[in-house]
């Protein structure tokens, strides 16, 4: 029975919560804010479900409007200013918020999508007026927060999370990452990227500092690291490169905790070299089933191709075909049960079976000590005469390349085949260099057929590849193959 903002009181009031470039709040005036907020949602008069939309660029305001709402027992869905209108359209026609935030310079792309837009500039002088004191007492099982995944398609699905969901992940930051209320925490990326808006939640939650950048910029991060007392900071692998191209030494102990996609070794031998005192860690998870594996600095030296060990409170299986129980090292379908697990899709049933297990199609296996490594997703899986290929490890080999700032492996139809391997690449390696070393590392069939040289890789929201917008461009020819 709790909100993931109900900690806030119990912090010290004068501690700084929130520092921007231009901003520092603390935990009571942090605490006000967010009450004044719940506390105005609370008087609007609502035809339908508590769910707002919102969009709004990354900062302080967004936060308001996330974390107030989750006070008030709303659901929150988030926009991102970078989605095109027909993508704005159908998340909107999806989610069907009661009343839709934006700011005044955002409102004309939106006007014409929701029926009941709300200006945020004039929605804080309401804000206020409103009352600071606020003792209603939530149901953890109430939906927060509803994001989009996708899948094959592409086509958007949307996701529901509980605030017990959230609760129970928080104790993960205690007891994998290590992190407490002394920390002082960098988040660089966008809060629409649920990597960076639950970094700054659990902070909060747990009663440490956030330093807050509205926008992602290698120099700037780096200064920030340099002048604060930085001890924590949330990237993604992306990120990591941009850094790593700066070539400033920080010397500095830092944490790092890395998620959205397989971090490479070569990348992590880079990083080690400017960040002496780096420690690393990296997760494995889902919008689905949030964390499932840790992987920690030093054994990620042990252990460079997992995904690492059960994090606190969750358990994993691995089955076969015939759903029996794979033995240590036999490759099947991967597992979980969390008490971190969401509460469903919005418009499509999920199959959690009655024990509490779920799966999202990922496959994999867990070695005799325990750790775990993803062979590859079901959905990505490439069908070659018959033969099933991963495109995860034919990427894993190809990012080896240091001229490969990013690969993506995806199969595209042939009538004799069914499915060629298509390498699609952006950065400047020689193709000969790619063939020999797929060819060296793996076997005849799993090397590329096609070949393809882009400047610039598509991306989902969250970061990643956008695999079902690759494919779709190379089937209709947009980009030749």
């Amino acid at each position: 029975m709790a909100a993931i903002t109900d900690s806030y009181i119990n912090h010290p009031p004068d501690k700084i919560a929130i520092q921007t470039l231009h901003e520092k709040i603390t935990y009571q005036d942090w605490q006000v804010r967010v009450a004044q907020t719940a506390n105005w949602l609370d008087s609007i008069e609502l035809t339908n479900t508590k769910t707002v939309g919102v969009l709004l660029p990354n900062g302080i305001p967004f936060l308001q409007m996330f974390t107030g709402a989750s006070a008030a027992g709303w659901t929150t869905v988030l926009f991102d200013i970078k989605w095109t209108e027909t993508e704005l359209q159908k998340r909107i026609l999806l989610s069907s918020p009661s009343i839709f935030i934006t700011s005044r310079a955002l409102f004309p792309i939106v006007k014409h999508l929701h029926s009941r837009i709300l200006i945020w500039e004039e929605c804080c002088i309401e804000i206020e007026q409103n009352i600071v004191d606020r003792t209603i007492v939530m149901d953890g099982k109430l939906p927060f927060y509803m994001g989009f995944t996708s899948g094959t398609t592409g086509e958007p699905k949307a996701f529901i999370r509980s605030h017990d969901s959230w609760l129970s992940s928080f104790d993960c930051t205690r007891y994998d990452f290590h992190i407490s209320e002394n920390d002082q925490v960098l988040i660089p990326g966008a809060l629409i990227h649920s990597h960076f808006l639950y970094g700054v939640i659990s902070t909060l939650s747990i009663g440490g500092t956030v330093i807050l950048l509205e926008k992602f910029s290698p120099s700037l991060v780096l200064d920030f690291l340099t002048a604060e007392p930085i001890t924590v900071m949330y990237l993604v692998p992306t990120m990591i490169s941009t850094l790593l191209k700066e070539n400033r030494r920080i010397e500095k102990p830092i944490k790092l905790l890395s998620s959205g996609a397989k971090w490479e070794e070569h990348s992590k031998q880079q990083i080690r070299s400017l960040f002496p005192h780096l420690n690393m860690y990296e997760f494995y998870g889902a919008s689905e089933l949030s964390f499932v594996t840790v992987l920690r600095h030093e054994e990620g030296r042990l252990k460079p191709q997992s995904v690492g060990k059960p994090c606190h409170n969750v358990e994993i299986q691995i089955r076969s075909e015939a759903s029996q129980l794979s033995l240590p090292n036999e490759v099947g379908k991967i597992f979980v049960r969390s008490n971190m697990i969401f509460s469903g899709y919005l418009d499509s049933k999920v199959v959690i079976e009655d024990n509490g297990w779920m799966t999202v199609d990922d496959i994999g296996y867990l070695d005799e000590d325990g750790f775990l490594y993803i062979s590859g997703r079901e959905k990505n899986m490439i069908l070659y005469g018959g033969i099933n290929i991963f495109p995860e490890e034919v990427e894993k080999v190809l990012a080896e390349h240091p001229d490969v700032e990013e690969v993506a492996v995806i199969g595209i139809p042939d009538p004799h085949w069914g499915e060629l391997v298509c390498a699609v690449i952006k950065g400047k390696p020689e193709k000969l260099e790619l063939q020999r070393l797929c060819r060296n590392r793996l076997s005849s069939y799993k090397v590329p057929r096609k070949w393809v040289f882009i400047d610039k890789m598509p991306h989902t929201a969250s970061g990643k590849i956008a695999r079902a917008q690759l494919k779709s461009l190379l089937e209709s020819k947009v980009i030749s193959h």
